[in-house]
């Protein structure tokens, strides 16, 4: 009956999103259905509320959205993003380029703030062409692909720690995936965008070169410190206000005013509120079910466990299935870098239609759209990369990897 409740839960928060309810509406509605249905004493909503701020690896998550967000402003104020689109035109000369590749170079960010500046980028390439539910998959598809294999991202280390696979092999073998998944979102979403960004093409591409680390330094020195220094997000993007705000030399004004527009409230609430949604479904150990259910389908072991981690993933985010789904599969199969590849596959699938997935209502927000109508037109293209990432997986496998 656990996992019949979360359903339930799910099912309120999908008729209140397709009753064009906002977000976070929608989602106390959710938390309302769980607590009725599993009957969570008081006591407990409000420890698992108030985790969201002593736990610091759920608090950094608004703090670092705040400060993206302040990055961004302090980026707009002086052109920057707009100036480095520019180079961007010069170095490529091609629309489609400049949409896929800032958004997989932003994607290096692990962050989920990083959405808004892909999706500055996104919009002002496709306006014109594209609506906003295409931009936001565009943003989000893309922007994505990066935490599908780099260890930058918590739930590659944590995979990898898990099964004892080293980094090496399982990046080699993600390959295949990573382009498969830049072709199934290119040619639905990208294709029928004019190449011809509408600017003159470049007379000096190696000035444009030059001028686009020169526009976003901010953006490169928070990737330096993360990845060469091994500082987490939240310090990587203060270090780069700080240096922002001495390079560009902004007023006190200009701070004071830059500080008031980077709170965005809806945006910080319904991220909390995904936030809570999570501890909630942590609190009713509903994952902890399925493993067992799964286990009586007739069906191969692998497909049970691919299934487990993408209804896992979409419950809870790729991290809390693979914590948990990891260790199960690798002692119940024999398992190697194919096996690894796989059940990340599955993962990062789910977390392109997860309605518990930070980034989607980031992008959803910024976009002006519902996180239902964004996954809705998701699902089609994550379900054909499982498909996909089984044939894949059976071939690793008679190749002999």
């Amino acid at each position: 009956m656990s996992l019949v409740y979360l359903g339930a839960a799910f099912l309120v928060i999908i008729l209140l999103l397709a009753l064009r309810r906002p977000l976070y509406q929608a989602i106390l509605g959710g938390l309302l259905a769980m607590v009725f249905l599993y009957r969570i004493p008081v006591a407990a909503i409000f420890t698992q509320t108030a985790h969201v701020f002593t736990d610091w690896s759920l608090l950094s998550i608004l703090v670092s959205l705040y400060l993206i967000t302040f990055l961004q402003r302090m980026l707009e104020a002086r052109s920057q993003i707009k100036l480095a689109q520019e180079d961007l035109n010069g170095l490529f000369h091609n629309r489609r380029v400049n949409v896929s590749g800032a958004a997989l170079f932003i994607g290096l960010l692990p962050s989920a703030a990083a959405m808004i500046l892909c999706g500055d980028i996104v919009k002002d390439n496709t306006d014109g062409y594209q609506n906003p539910k295409s931009q936001a998959v565009v943003t989000c598809w893309f922007r994505l692909i990066p935490e599908s294999s780099l260890p930058t991202y918590a739930r590659v280390l944590l995979m990898a720690s898990l099964s004892s696979v080293p980094l090496g092999s399982f990046m080699l073998g993600m390959v295949v995936p990573i382009l498969t998944l830049f072709a199934l979102g290119y040619f639905p979403c990208l294709a029928r965008l004019p190449k011809d960004p509408g600017t003159p093409r470049s007379e000096n591409r190696l000035r444009d070169l030059r001028n686009l680390f020169l526009h976003l330094w901010p953006l490169l020195l928070i990737l330096v410190l993360i990845l060469a220094f091994g500082l987490s997000v939240v310090p990587a993007v203060a270090i780069s206000i700080v240096a922002g705000i001495i390079v560009y030399r902004f007023s006190i004004r200009e701070m004071l005013s830059m500080l008031r527009n980077a709170w965005e409230v809806k945006l910080l609430l319904n991220t909390f509120l995904v936030l809570v949604l999570k501890e909630f479904i942590e609190y009713t150990a509903v994952l902890e079910t399925l493993p067992d259910i799964l286990s009586a389908l007739p069906i191969p072991a692998y497909l049970i466990f691919a299934i487990l981690f993408l209804l896992g993933g979409i419950i809870s985010g790729s991290s809390g299935i693979i914590a948990l789904g990891t260790p199960i599969a690798f002692a119940a199969m024999d398992g190697g870098m194919p096996l690894m590849v796989f059940l990340m596959c599955m993962a990062h699938a789910a977390s392109q239609i997860s309605p518990t997935h930070i980034c989607l209502v980031v992008a959803s927000d910024y976009f002006h759209i519902t996180l239902g109508a964004l996954i809705r037109r998701t699902l089609p293209v994550a379900l054909a990369f499982c498909v996909l990432m089984v044939g894949y997986y059976n071939l690793l496998l008679i190749l002999g990897f």
